[in-house]
């Protein structure tokens, strides 16, 4: 049954791929039936960029019964994310992305639409403005001053850098969605539980699935990516539900967290014609917790082992700090923006690496015309802003870690700037960057002002990346903390 379900596919797609052949962007042709799948041997990222160099600005390629277009240069990145931003505004949700965000009814996933919109905007007023980032400092800044006292306490010993980041970012989160419960221990336990399962979740979301490519196949769940993902959805769903129940119970609630608001504007304060479910709220819930936590982890990883490599980078920053906090004042928020030159590190950080270096796949909603060839309805359109951030065309000694590149210039995250959008651009950009800017920044001077940081005698610090649904270091960076402040009392 199986070889015949493949054969059917073959017949099909040899149609499809004699009628558009000839307008396509030119690529590899690949395997019968499979296309290039097979030769995807490594990260997609990279694999991509190695193509270009071959093919072209514009390519594509197929996978499985599907076709991918890959776009590499400025360019052409602006006629899609810019000219024609509505046509490309949609999404093809992947199985695993379907699974563990509720069909896709999220902010990530789903198509471009009135539900869409409704789900930005209002996560957008209750939680990502400016005056509601504002409003939530207070959680941000005990949570990193719990994070430098754990660092204390463990001083002069390995750590795992992205795990105290992770929990760091993952308590404010929860603190900002549905509030605390004040048990450190507790919250301890549930932040390793929902590490592991952030971890397996953006593993199988950047895993090749074969029921993706070969849609025929999905009932079969050959690689068992989809049965995976139910077992990990369902445990955050868990504790979606015991919050969701927690609240409902309650006649009088006075709770000023985004849980709360979106409930409220479930019982009626919303848009009519557009209500909000209670799948909504979940959706919204694990896009916060998924998209807050992992990226942000990583890139901060990132972001500290590139200064601890380049130990002029370091104590250029450290004098900065020096200047600005004090050797005897524990950093503030209200400080970041007089930290140019940390600021451009972090902007640094994300141009060599971008938390989502092929940004989330775009899906046309109709067939266009792009760089001169046809990009047919459906295709899986990937912008490689990794590669476009790296090329030597663009920028000077691209591959050297050099913050003074973003002193005194105009780069921000925009979007406008086709050589350098990390946050993606168009409608479809990140919802977050003013939360992840600030959070980038105050959770980096923390570190680097309370400590110096250097890797266990013997060890070697490496830069390597791997991708799962976004970049990270293909190690985790192990490093040991000293503390720099003279006064012990600040760190407790």
């Amino acid at each position: 049954m199986v070889l015949a379900l493949i054969w059917c596919t073959s017949l099909l797609l040899k149609k499809f791929t004699k009628n558009a052949q000839k307008s396509l962007p030119p690529g590899p042709i690949g395997l019968p039936l499979l296309g290039s799948i097979t030769f995807i041997n490594g990260d997609f990222h990279s694999y991509f960029t190695s193509l270009a160099k071959n093919y072209g600005p514009i390519f594509s390629i197929r996978l499985g019964n599907k076709i991918a277009v890959v776009i590499s240069t400025p360019s052409v990145a602006r006629e899609v994310l810019k000219d024609q931003d509505i046509i490309f505004a949609n999404r093809d949700a992947p199985i695993a992305a379907k699974v563990g965000f509720y069909g896709g009814s999220d902010i990530l996933w789903s198509d471009y639409g009135p539900e869409w919109r409704m789900l930005r905007k209002v996560c957008t007023r209750e939680m990502l403005s400016g005056s509601m980032v504002d409003s939530f400092y207070d959680i941000r800044r005990r949570e990193v001053r719990k994070m430098v006292n754990s660092l204390w306490v463990r001083r002069m010993s390995p750590v795992d850098v992205g795990e105290e980041i992770f929990m760091t970012v993952l308590n404010t989160i929860t603190n900002i969605l549905w509030g605390g419960g004040g048990n450190e221990v507790a919250e301890r336990s549930l932040g390793t539980e929902f590490r592991n399962v952030v971890c397996e979740m953006a593993v199988l979301l950047g895993k090749p699935n074969i029921s993706d490519f070969f849609p025929c196949l999905a009932y079969f769940d050959l690689q068992g990516i989809e049965k995976q993902m139910k077992k990990m959805a369902k445990r955050f769903d868990i504790v979606f539900e015991l919050m969701i129940n927690k609240r409902t119970r309650l006649e009088d609630n006075n709770e000023k967290d985004f849980l709360q608001a979106l409930l409220n504007l479930r019982k009626g304060e919303g848009n009519a014609k557009m209500p909000i479910t209670m799948t909504h709220i979940k959706s919204l819930l694990m896009d916060m917790v998924m998209g807050g936590t992992s990226t942000t982890s990583s890139t901060m990883e990132f972001m500290l082992a590139e200064m601890m490599n380049n130990p002029d980078v370091m104590n250029k920053a450290q004098q900065e700090l020096e200047v600005v906090v004090g050797a005897n004042n524990m950093v503030e928020e209200s400080h970041i923006h007089k930290l140019p030159y940390l600021r451009a590190v972090m902007k640094e950080t994300l141009r060599l690496h971008p938390g989502a270096p092929l940004l989330a796949p775009h899906c046309p909603s109709e067939s266009c015309t792009i760089g001169g060839y046809t990009i047919p309805k459906g295709a899986l359109v990937f912008i490689n802003v990794w590669a476009i951030q790296r090329d030597p065309y663009n920028w000077k000694d691209p591959l050297k870690f050099d913050p003074e590149r973003f002193m005194n210039s105009e780069w921000d995250f925009s979007g406008n700037d086709f050589n350098y959008f990390p946050f993606g651009s168009g409608r479809r950009s990140c919802v977050g960057i003013e939360t992840t800017e600030r959070i980038f920044v105050f959770l980096l001077a923390s570190l680097i002002h309370s400590f110096e940081w250097k890797v266990s005698p013997g060890e070697k610090l490496d830069l390597e990346e791997t991708i799962w649904i976004g970049l990270k270091k293909k190690k985790p960076l192990i490093a040991i903390p000293t503390p720099r402040l003279l006064d012990e009392a600040l760190y407790e």
